[in-house]
């Protein structure tokens, strides 16, 4: 039943067809059972395992992989190669992509944990009338129409109407549902609100949430899906992983470099159709073949086969950083996106605040004699944990607060007229309460201010253990006064009375709300002398305003404290004793912000990220949170920055559209709002961080661009974030971000250093099949390359250490293609300079070397026709390994070179030397220590066709290689001067990698 908040207790039973003193029968049970099924929420269909692997291959270089190692399989098989040599190929390929592939079915299975984690909030049993009797029955076993009773500390089983109120009030905690900060009072009379959100629901308790005071029985209107937690599981169902911008920038960089691999693979084939019948190749279809097998051995050098295991690499190295700044991160991929986070929809409850309520503010009348009338002091300490201190009006520590009569009362009262319990938890090292947070913090209250007559006494609770400290001062009154009888708090009274004896001294304790206090007030303690005078109209009147300013500028929720001298031996109490009382003071409570939050906020404004409040709090108060942490970058004008769900919903999409633009805070939300805000944002090119730790946030967490879960949140929020923060701390988000950009900015360096590298060789290859001359390097030779002497140094950038500015510059476009025009002009003149370099090595031995045969240069381009000519050489030169060999060490070396270029993007090595990272300094000296081994250990030479150099083939090596620093810090003088800038600027509109945004509009 839908809309059961708006219709009549009377309607609803008749609806349902039960009886309230009698519930259900048997046979309608059995009937509803059949027509609404269980109370569970349904289990959602499972991705198979053999799915998830597929789907890792699903991706167009991939695909080009796997397709040239069983090209290069089949053509071994074909050529009767045997042997290791012929097969090391393609079995190589194929295991980096089954480890790529394992570690992404890993990922997937853990992002499947938040939906069965929604679970564990249903409540295991529930108290219920059936045939005129109640009985505890499996939560489970609920159906629609069941009355059930509801008490403190149950959980909620189902959806429920309420029916009749068994006590003076009944107040629920629904955070985890709407985010409010303080518990929930309900009602029994229907909802009047239009377009009512979960807030405005006052007769419906929410599955899931938690009874704090009170008692009352209700008829169940929403079991399983069909409750407030099943409307959430349907969301986060609804809600597919989205690709993070790097992700997508990598996937069309790939579509671009397939098209590029097939074309110039084709070309080098028909280049070469021309060669096809050579002797050498013995036939036609042979011919055909060898240079199939090129360019296969071409597409193999073009792609980077390492990049996804270097890519993974780089990001598990970022979230081993970020763990330590208590950024706990679920999802690596999200590591990356944090930095080009534009937009963070920040709950408020637990994550800007402290989720505890905390007395802020204290009011007494200070003396009616001499001096102001009125004395506030204000009291830091945010949480639950009885630590802080007690400040006068110019900011002064009082030492001994309670020395001073009216704060002495105040921790009296708040001790006694309570009924919460504060507790220290070694589990999590955390204080937590049983009960009202309103009652808690007044318990907290009392020990700040602690007890009278001891000198010694704050250094003294100092050194108890945190289980005694945590309610040491109350129990002291407890133990001092035995409580008589108490009058509950109710709605028409607003107030709460304690008589409470203490060696033939009967004393009222009274709290509740200010004006229901004062009313009854004759009487007022002064603070300087401790006398009681009367109350008068002038007194009264300054209360009143300290009340308002309290409640109204500073969103305070008040509470009056007051006392009454009973009459001894009084036993009971009556509601005509709350009458000549004598106030005492007046208290102003908060879910504080935390310390933290202001300068964490300061530094995403200086990012270039703008920061949205999203909270189920009402207005008023989000606002007044909001001028604390500096959420309205000092506007003094909140119009069009701060909406309410209902007036955002209300305007039209063009103001809308506005609206998202400069909203700073948004109220009253409820789950499907705050996913709703998400998508709007995304629609808007922006990359969305969203933070929250209750159930509520869950759908939106998953949808956003980057979910962050607070390490104190629910088990739902957690499993469906990206990212959790162990310590609450909103600031960490910023050293994630800024370690996030860092991240990307490494990224973008060793892909740079990968794609330049692998240019180098498709150059190379491409050349000496154009110039005619034998293969440069053998396929084993192009592997070895691309996947150890590549891979280690590009891993190693990952290192690079993070710019100083790193977090003043604004946040990186949606858009923005990873490789731009000029960054892949740099790529390509760095490129033709090691495939040359290469080739020039693999020609000089043949050409020029003391050791090689010093061929004429046109023998070397005919020497496929060596077999049908009259030589002065023999033919089985053609076959050495030192020009190979060279060749290949030119290309690791110089490829050694260009990894020192990647120290920064567009910084000169001679500012940002070598040793900066020591990582890559030392992936280099391993990298040459294994291309040393492969040469110079006999086994390893021959499975990679290599043999040992001489000192003046290593001399001739370093003097090919070391021209391609010089040439990049002639690209990097360039890049850093307007040159650089124009030239980017107008090859932007022929970015390699396309914008989707743009082609998809």
């Amino acid at each position: 039943m839908e809309d059961a908040y708006a219709r009549s207790v009377s309607e609803v039973l008749d609806f349902f067809e039960v009886d309230p003193a009698k519930g259900l029968g048997d046979s309608q049970v059995a009937r509803h059972a059949r027509l609404y099924g269980k109370n569970v929420l349904p289990e959602e269909e499972r991705t198979s395992f053999w799915k998830l692997v597929l789907k890792q291959f699903d991706d167009l270089l991939v695909k080009i992989l796997i397709a040239a190692a069983l090209i290069s399989f089949v053509l071994a098989l074909v050529n009767g190669e045997t042997g290791l040599v012929a097969f090391l190929e393609p079995s190589v390929i194929l295991m980096i992509l089954a480890a790529n592939a394992a570690v992404g079915v890993i990922t997937e299975t853990n992002a499947e944990k938040a939906l069965e984690e929604l679970r564990a909030y249903q409540a295991d049993v529930a108290t219920v009338l059936r045939n005129g009797c109640f009985s505890i029955l499996p939560a489970t076993e609920l159906v629609p129409g069941d009355i059930v009773e509801v008490s403190v500390g149950c959980k909620v089983p189902a959806d429920l109407r309420m029916v009749e109120m068994l006590s003076d009030q009944l107040r629920v905690d629904q955070a985890i549902l709407t985010g409010e900060s303080c518990s929930v009072g309900k009602e029994v009379a229907p909802s009047v609100a239009t377009n009512a959100v979960y807030q405005d629901k006052t007769n419906i308790l929410f599955s899931g949430t938690v009874i704090v005071v009170g008692r009352a029985r209700a008829i169940v209107v929403g079991i399983g899906a069909n409750t407030a937690m099943g409307s959430i599981r349907d969301a986060m169902l609804q809600t597919g992983d989205e690709a993070t911008p790097l992700k997508k920038k990598l996937d069309e960089f790939g579509s671009f470099l397939a098209k590029v691999i097939a074309g110039i693979c084709i070309l080098v084939w028909v280049v070469n159709i021309g060669h096809f019948s050579d002797p050498s190749h013995g036939g036609l279809l042979r011919g055909a073949i060898h240079y199939f097998k090129i360019a296969v051995a071409l597409a193999v050098a073009a792609i980077p086969e390492g990049l996804p295991a270097v890519v993974t690499t780089c990001l598990a190295l970022g979230t081993k950083r970020m763990a330590r700044l208590n950024a706990i991160v679920r999802s690596l991929p999200s590591v990356e996106t944090l930095g080009c986070t534009t937009v963070i929809c920040s709950d408020k409850t637990g994550t800007l605040t402290t989720n505890m309520m905390s007395v802020a503010k204290i009011s007494v009348v200070h003396s009616i004699h001499h001096g102001a009338l009125l004395s506030d002091y204000s009291v830091n300490g945010t949480t639950y944990a009885p630590e802080g201190f007690i400040f006068d009006n110019v900011d002064y520590q009082l030492e001994f607060p309670a020395q001073l009569p009216c704060l002495l009362q105040i921790a009296m009262c708040s001790a006694l007229c309570n009924d919460s319990i504060l507790q220290y938890n070694p589990d999590n090292g955390n204080y937590e309460k049983i009960g009202e947070s309103t009652e808690v913090a007044l318990r907290v209250l009392a020990e700040k201010i602690g007890l009278p007559g001891f000198d010694s006494m704050p250094s003294s609770l100092n050194m108890l253990s945190k289980h005694e400290r945590a309610s040491y001062c109350n129990h002291y009154w407890e133990n001092q006064f035995r409580k008589v009888s108490v009058l509950e708090f109710s709605r028409d009274r607003k107030m709460m009375s304690v008589l409470c004896s203490q060696k033939q001294m009967d004393i009222l304790f009274s709290k509740g709300a200010p004006e229901s206090i004062l009313t009854r007030c004759t009487n007022v303690l002064c603070n300087d002398d401790g006398s009681t005078v009367p109350l008068t109209n002038h007194i009264r009147t300054c209360l009143e305003e300290r009340f308002h300013s309290f409640a109204g500028k500073e969103t305070l929720r008040c509470l009056a404290l007051a006392i009454k001298r009973m009459p001894p031996g009084q036993q009971t109490l009556a509601l005509n004793d709350e009458k000549e009382l004598t106030f005492v003071g007046l208290v102003g409570m908060l879910d504080p912000p935390r310390e933290e939050v202001k300068s964490a906020i300061l530094s995403c404004m200086t990012a270039g990220i703008r920061v949205i409040v999203v909270t189920g709090d009402n207005k008023s108060t989000a606002e007044s949170l909001c001028r604390k942490i500096g959420a309205f970058d000092d506007f003094g004008d909140y119009a069009g920055r701060s909406y309410t769900a209902s007036e955002f919903e209300e305007l039209p999409a063009l103001q809308k559209t506005v609206a998202l633009q400069r909203m700073a805070l948004f109220t009253r939300v409820e789950p499907s709002h705050k996913r709703m805000l998400v998508e709007a944002l995304q629609r808007q090119n922006e990359v969305v961080a969203m933070t929250g730790d209750g159930v509520n946030d869950a759908p939106a967490l998953k949808k956003a661009d980057i979910g962050i879960a607070m390490g104190s949140g629910t088990a739902v929020a957690k499993s469906a974030s990206d990212m959790v923060l162990a310590d609450d701390n909103f600031a960490s988000i910023v050293a994630a971000i800024a370690e996030g950009r860092a991240i990307y900015n490494n990224t973008k360096q060793f892909i740079r250093y990968m794609i330049s590298s692998n240019i180098g060789e498709v150059v190379c290859i491409f050349v000496a099949a154009v110039l005619g001359i034998p293969d440069t390097l053998a396929p084993v030779q192009l592997l070895w390359v691309n996947l150890v002497t590549d891979g280690l140094p590009a891993t190693a950038i990952g290192f690079n250490k993070q710019d100083c500015d790193v977090m003043k510059s604004k946040p990186r476009k949606v858009g923005e293609a990873v490789v731009t025009g000029w960054l892949f002009f740099r790529y390509l003149v760095i490129g033709a300079y090691v495939g040359l370099a290469t080739v020039a090595g693999f020609i000089w031995w043949f050409v020029y070397a003391e050791s090689g045969p010093k061929l004429p240069y046109s023998e070397l381009m005919n020497f496929d026709t060596c077999s049908t000519r009259d030589t002065s050489y023999p033919c089985t030169i053609f076959d050495d390994r030192h020009p190979s060999t060279v060749a290949m060490t030119v290309l690791v070396v110089v490829e050694m070179f260009n990894a020192l270029n990647n120290l920064s993007e567009n910084q000169s090595i001679l500012v940002i030397p070598p040793w900066s990272n020591l990582w890559l300094v030392g992936s280099i000296i391993v990298t040459m220590i294994l291309h040393l081994l492969i040469l110079y250990v006999h086994p390893l030479a021959v499975l990679f066709s290599v043999t040992p150099l001489s000192w003046a083939e290593w001399t001739v090596v370093l003097y090919l290689s070391f021209p391609v620093i010089i040439i990049d810090e002639v690209l990097k003088f360039f890049s850093r001067c307007t040159l650089g800038t124009r030239l980017n600027f107008r090859l932007r509109r022929v970015d390699l990698l396309p914008k989707r945004e743009l082609r998809d509009k």
